[in-house]
């Protein structure tokens, strides 16, 4: 499998190849100071925009890595999810350099991390509480894990949260019905609204950081879970509410914009496809 990394110009369309790695890399995010950073095999990785490759991050313990990682807004430290303990997924923090990381999520019950609330204060995740087998619902936690707020109910999954710029709204995908649309509600839980209706399958809502746009990926219609080697489309919309157009169709799914990957300049966004 080749994993093409890319860069994705959401006004113009043009797409551009970043690196072309011989093996599975996924879910890129983008720090401010040029660089992405991906997940592979266990393990993160920091890809420089300036001259690509990738350089292996320090992660101390956590060699079981799974894609649900993210930068917090000031730059300075990271959310990881590492399914060490048992094969559930917990959430750490360490610094984006880093070093020794520190679990937030209890042990025992599962948690998949997806966005920092804009002052850094919070974050919000996707997590199954009361008991094995129950739904995965949306919840909130300051950031040494307590606090811990379940921001959604009535929903057979909830997943992919990603605060809007402003921290009014968290945006996430539901599935209601066998039905899986955007939807987004108040970090308080109210005010919940919904997204889209079409017949497309639709994960992983990102807003622009300018707070305009949101881009998402839709898979096809009957699709079960998010899963990878699949024909898919990024697309994007207003962040309002409204008529989505498709950015690009590729080879992708599971790994290709699972968290949150926009430029700071809000034109821009990575994402990974992939070739057999």
């Amino acid at each position: 499998m080749i994993s093409e990394i890319c860069i994705l110009d959401t006004a113009s369309g043009d797409i551009l190849p970043v690196l072309a790695h011989e093996g599975h890399v996924e879910a890129p995010n983008w720090h401010p100071d040029g660089f992405l950073l991906v997940n592979g095999g266990g393990r993160l990785f920091r890809v420089p925009l300036d001259a690509p490759r990738l350089e292996p991050v320090e992660t101390g313990r956590l060699r079981a890595l799974n894609n649900d990682h993210g930068i917090s807004p000031d730059g300075r430290m990271l959310a990881l999810s590492d399914k060490g303990d048992g094969g559930l997924s917990a959430i750490h923090l360490m610094p984006v350099a880093g070093g020794p990381a520190v679990r937030v999520s209890p042990p025992g019950v599962p948690s998949w991390w997806h966005s920092w609330s804009p002052d850094g204060a919070r974050l919000a995740f996707a997590g199954v509480r009361g008991g094995p087998g129950g739904p995965v619902a949306i919840l909130t936690c300051a950031l040494d894990g307590t606090d811990e707020v379940c921001v959604t109910a009535d929903f057979d999954h909830a997943d992919g949260p990603d605060y809007s710029p402003d921290g009014e709204w968290i945006w996430f995908n539901g599935e209601r019905g066998g039905a899986v649309d955007l939807w987004r509600i108040r970090p308080d839980g109210t005010g919940l609204s919904r997204m889209t209706g079409d017949d497309a399958v639709n994960w992983f809502p990102h807003p622009s950081p300018d707070g305009a746009q949101v881009v998402y990926l839709a898979y096809p219609p009957g699709t079960r879970g998010h899963p990878a080697d699949m024909e898919v489309t990024l697309r994007i919309m207003p962040a309002g509410g409204g008529e989505a157009r498709i950015l690009t169709a590729l080879h992708g799914g599971q790994g290709t914009i699972n968290v949150p990957s926009w430029a700071p300049d809000s034109r821009r966004l990575a994402f990974v496809r992939y070739r057999p």
